[in-house]
């Protein structure tokens, strides 16, 4: 699998280009209406009125000190008046869409940004990568929201995680024993501990990279499998990358030749990979975690909202 390049999250491109058309074409307005007071302030009535050259200077002192004056004051403080109002309601509206832009305030779990943290550490570890395919959709700079994606649909992202009813514990949706004996190819202290949240992170970020690049194992007969991933079919490649061509070489699993560049392929993989790291997962739960992999950077979109409201709750 190639690198995977940095690229723009969020499923609503079109409704946030609308939103900066709008704004934009707001501030022009606004613009329009700052030169209209200014010009009001600068010119005004009296300008128009009293500062004509065939008046003597007497003449048009005269004419302030009786008309100019109190007329001019009353029609221009109306006038500006209303000016200032409809500067201060632009600007307003304005501000409105800044924020709606910006996700109206909305913001990820205090967690994720604790597991992010974390993240940046466990994937120092080079040895997550799936071996021998080398694939690292999970720690690579551009897909590794993956992990707190993951752990936040299955473990509320907390490193404490305890669920009796299934046994699991930690960040990573597996077993313990699972986390054990991927611990042991990860070089990690042992024994494996699934509430230190590098180790359980370490330890997903090989499962999935193993699920979507395949691995060799040890067949019961003593000798070397090659056991592909998501990546092994053609079909799948043609998913995720456009274009069904694979490379193969022998004792290695098939990968796709094409790069998983695009946002709608990523999140099709991440769906897949959800699907076979939970067992029993929903195709429903599994396009939440897509839904959230593409918004990684926009948690008020209305669908990101809707999933946050039911996340586990961790059993203490």
């Amino acid at each position: 699998m190639r690198t995977h390049p940095e690229f723009p999250v969020g499923g609503n491109g079109h409704r946030v280009a609308d939103l900066r058309n709008k704004t934009a074409e707001l501030e022009r307005e606004l613009d329009d209406v700052r030169m209209l007071l200014k010009d009001e302030l600068e010119g005004g009535y009296i300008g128009a009125s009293f500062h004509d050259p065939m008046l003597s200077p007497e003449s048009r002192r005269q004419a302030l000190i009786n008309l100019g004056r109190h007329n001019s004051y009353h029609r221009r403080l109306t006038r500006l008046h209303w000016v200032a109002i409809g500067a201060a309601a632009l600007a307003a509206l304005i501000t409105a869409l800044v924020l709606m832009l910006a996700g109206g305030g909305a913001s990820w779990p205090a967690s994720v940004a604790t597991v992010q943290t974390e993240i940046v550490r466990a994937c120092q570890n080079p040895d997550v990568t799936s071996e021998p395919g080398q694939v690292n959709f999970a720690c690579a700079q551009g897909t590794r929201q993956i992990l707190w994606v993951l752990a936040l649909l299955t473990s509320d992202d907390k490193a404490d995680f305890n669920d009796p009813a299934t046994g699991r514990l930690g960040l990573e949706p597996i077993t313990p024993a699972q986390g054990g004996q991927l611990a042991w190819s990860l070089n990690l202290h042992h024994p494996y501990n699934p509430f230190n949240p590098i180790d359980s992170l370490q330890v997903a970020a090989r499962a999935i990279n193993s699920i979507i690049g395949g691995a060799t194992v040890t067949g019961a007969n003593g000798r070397s499998v090659v056991q592909p991933g998501l990546e092994g079919t053609a079909a799948d490649c043609l998913r995720y990358t456009g274009s069904g061509a694979l490379t193969s070489r022998a004792g290695f699993p098939s990968l796709c030749a094409g790069p998983l560049s695009t946002v709608a392929g990523q999140a099709a993989l991440v769906a897949d990979v959800y699907q076979k790291w939970i067992v029993g997962a929903t195709p429903k739960q599994a396009q939440d975690a897509a839904v959230l992999y593409e918004n990684a950077s926009n948690p008020g979109d209305p669908q990101v909202q809707a999933i946050l409201r039911h996340l586990p709750i961790a059993s203490q």
